[in-house]
């Protein structure tokens, strides 16, 4: 059986949280830049935090017979208001560990057609 979850908000979109923050506290000038090293650096946890919808693909298979069990995940959601899809690696307390794809779509419709499809 296939689980679907579906994140119930508006928008989940973290960027303009972390903007407002950085912005407080750096100033609207390098508050940009700073994010955008805020955002390389996490780019699986504001993927995961910006998520709208996810569903689980299966458990991840690990050469290393000391990794933690991981699911693969699908999730598809909105950051700084561009719509992507993207599939995870998430513990069982719900912590992504690693962002194995990521694609970027033109709008809601496309995203979710692609995140259908993510297998």
């Amino acid at each position: 059986m296939t689980m679907i979850s579906i994140v119930e908000t508006a928008s989940r979109d973290a960027y303009p949280a972390l903007l407002k923050g950085l912005e407080a506290q750096f100033g609207r000038e390098d508050s940009v830049s700073i994010a955008a090293h805020f955002l390389s650096a996490e780019l699986a946890d504001f993927h995961w935090e910006s998520r709208i919808s996810e569903r689980r693909l299966g458990a991840f298979e690990s050469a290393d017979e000391d990794e933690i069990d991981l699911d693969r995940i699908a999730i598809v959601g909105q950051l700084k208001g561009s719509w992507f899809v993207a599939t995870c690696l998430v513990d069982c307390e719900g912590a992504v560990h690693d962002l194995q794809s990521l694609a970027l779509k033109r709008n809601c419709e496309e995203a979710q057609i692609a995140f259908d499809a993510l297998q």
